[in-house]
């Protein structure tokens, strides 16, 4: 408008074009200034979920996944908390919708391999695993889905596993139970029960929701080794662990198809 009047030299064209350029900045400023509280809601959402505070990361992330379902960077940090607090469908959803924005991100590739392992779909596990194949962390989400997943291919898994990284506590660990299984499904008890006190002895360096999901993936091995009265106190070992979480989720699912706990007779 300030343009149109200027051009026609209307004594309103100058007042008119100062308040069209005061409207203008103090419309970017707020925008500014919103995208600034996003970014850093985002950040702390990060924060929340590194630390293994799902509610804050909750409290964080529902509003802005309700504003802006369609934002990939709030499907990103949504998928991964739905992820880690026991919710793989919704969580692959999401982090499906975000991939084509985030083709090199570690974080969004592992939890989606992650996320399709705990679904039993292998195949889609090994599809997600494309993003980085060399992460050691894909890695290790793959052999899982390898050796665990309904169409896994366990002697890939049982390789795969062989050459797992243990540069933390953690990866050495999850590298230590993945053995056990392949260990299990080839039939060697001996093997099983080493790997697992293996991880057993890095616990103390471990969270929670890391000993939850270990503790399920160590009742897989015991379960598959044919020790179900083990398998089955290993799995409500990691329920207990930390509830609300992946590994307990996916341990109360692997308990509950296991045959009746037998009592003995009075």
């Amino acid at each position: 408008m300030g343009v149109g009047l200027y051009a026609l030299r209307t004594p309103l064209a100058a007042p008119v074009a100062l308040l069209a350029a005061a409207l203008f900045a103090s419309g970017t400023l707020a925008y500014a200034i919103r995208h600034a509280r996003f970014v850093r809601s985002l950040g702390q959402a990060d924060a929340a979920l590194a630390g293994g505070d799902l509610g804050a990361a909750r409290d964080i992330l529902a509003p802005l996944l309700d504003r802006f379902p369609g934002l990939p960077a709030v499907a990103r940090a949504s998928g991964r908390l739905l992820y880690a607090a026991g919710d793989p469908l919704s969580a692959a959803t999401l982090l499906e919708r975000a991939a084509p924005s985030f083709r090199r991100d570690r974080e969004l590739a592992v939890t989606l391999v992650a996320s399709y392992a705990a679904l039993n779909k292998a195949g889609d596990a090994r599809r997600a695993a494309e993003l980085l194949p060399a992460d050691p962390d894909v890695r290790l989400a793959l052999a899982w889905a390898e050796l665990v997943a309904l169409g896994g291919d366990r002697a890939r898994g049982a390789a795969v596993a062989a050459g797992l990284p243990t540069t933390t506590p953690p990866r050495a660990a999850m590298a230590a139970v993945l053995r056990a299984v392949a260990a299990a499904q080839r039939g060697d008890s001996v093997a099983v029960r080493s790997e697992l006190r293996v991880a057993e002895d890095r616990e103390d360096d471990l969270a929670p929701a890391e000993r939850a999901f270990l503790g399920y993936l160590g009742g897989v091995a015991l379960r598959d080794a044919g020790a179900t009265e083990d398998a089955r106190e290993t799995f409500s070992a990691a329920m207990e662990a930390a509830p609300g979480t992946i590994g307990e989720a996916l341990a109360r699912r692997e308990r509950s198809h296991l045959p009746a706990e037998i009592t003995p007779e009075a």
